[in-house]
């Protein structure tokens, strides 16, 4: 007699492993973000120009992730959240931009053209990534992002204190309407890995910006 199979009784959701994900691998966890460099100090406003022209580079421009996940996911159970999501990054272009204006030009900064192609680089992979005809791909790397933009946008937001500019609240969808919408696309094994694998890859773009960031701060001395 063959013994019924034992549930999976502690099996992971898709729901709870992207925000584990995120958090593990998303810029809260690179050093560069908690650089005291970036909040005191005669070269903090350097630094955060430098990053706000360079997040400016890779995430300002429309049509962006969130924009080309909304065109490429069908799955009607996630409409919401991706309008939610793509109106809430409409307010966080306007941030960058105007972060952008009030903070002046970017700091010298030896290999900028090298840093410029590679940003750009950057966008181009998100871009393909936000395209992708891969079934919970570009929502993934969508779902990402929105998650990951919290530790984004302290960043942003100690830029605006340290400039004296009054800049909105974040209005992407939060943790929790989210993880449903996650929970409604993942309906198979496939779509999870799908929607991991464009997480995965989101983060892994951020987490590069982040390193350009710090060696560039080195190679301006400033380290």
């Amino acid at each position: 007699m063959v013994a019924p199979a034992t549930p999976k009784l502690f099996a992971s959701s898709p729901a709870t492993v992207l925000p584990i994900l995120v958090a593990a691998e998303g810029s809260a966890q690179h050093h560069y973000l908690s650089e005291p460099s970036l909040s005191v100090g005669r070269n903090a406003t350097r630094n955060l120009a430098d990053v706000i022209h360079h997040l400016s580079l890779l995430h300002g421009r429309q049509p962006g992730v969130v924009d080309h996940a909304a065109h490429h996911t069908a799955h009607p159970a996630v409409r919401g959240w991706l309008l939610d999501a793509t109106a809430g990054f409409v307010r966080e272009r306007t941030v960058l931009t105007k972060l952008a204006v009030a903070i002046g030009p970017l700091p010298s900064t030896p290999g900028q053209n090298e840093t410029e192609s590679a940003v750009l680089a950057q966008q181009h992979a998100l871009e393909m990534l936000a395209q992708s005809d891969r079934v919970g791909c570009a929502f993934g790397a969508a779902a990402a992002l929105v998650l990951d933009w919290v530790a984004v946008r302290t960043v942003l937001d100690r830029a605006a204190h340290r400039l004296g500019v009054d800049v909105p609240e974040s209005f992407l969808p939060n943790m929790v309407e989210t993880n449903h919408a996650i929970t409604a696309l993942s309906d198979s094994v496939a779509v999870e890995r799908a929607v991991s694998f464009g997480a995965k890859q989101l983060l892994a773009q951020h987490r590069g910006l982040w390193d350009l960031m710090a060696a560039r701060q080195i190679a301006r001395g400033e380290s």
